[in-house]
């Protein structure tokens, strides 16, 4: 195995990582407020377990960008790509956006989480309106996920 593709797989790892430790603790904190408004008032569990889950989500863009990686090296087909130093420099750079905006905007996804639960517990009928503030941070997870999986698939192209 080439110094490039070790440099690749570190990329790819820290992709799935970073991002999942992210969703990971944004998960966490919503589980916390959902578990309260639950044993207040068991009819808003459907409500708040969709805003906890939210913060989830960067975990799975870190893993599809794993996987694409994983693909175009060829790890995933059997034949392991030749790759220059400089292509797994590459790959690595190009699995940064997801690890890193992964990580921290999941974190505070399930801040933001955590104040839309505490909406819901309040006024159960916003919740339509508590969803779009975790949802904006989305946003971001979104870019960087669009930004990683256009830059690892031109690699070798």
């Amino acid at each position: 195995m080439t110094t490039g593709v070790v440099i690749a797989l570190i990329g790819a790892a820290l992709a799935t990582i970073l991002a999942g430790v992210g969703s990971a603790l944004g998960v966490a904190m919503g589980g916390q407020a959902a578990a309260g408004v639950v044993s207040e008032d068991p009819n808003q569990f459907a409500k708040v377990l969709i805003l906890q889950l939210l913060p989830g989500t960067q975990g799975i863009y870190g893993l599809l960008v794993t996987f694409i990686a994983l693909s175009q090296i060829g790890l995933l087909g059997g034949s392991i790509a030749e790759l220059t130093t400089k292509q797994g420099l590459a790959f690595f750079v190009a699995c940064l956006p997801i690890a890193v905006v992964g990580l921290i905007s999941a974190i505070y996804q399930g801040k933001t989480s955590v104040a839309s639960i505490g909406v819901v517990a309040k006024k159960p009928d916003q919740f339509g309106k508590a969803m779009l503030f975790p949802a904006m941070v989305e946003t971001y997870a979104i870019l960087a996920l669009l930004i990683s999986i256009l830059s690892v698939t031109n690699i070798l192209k």
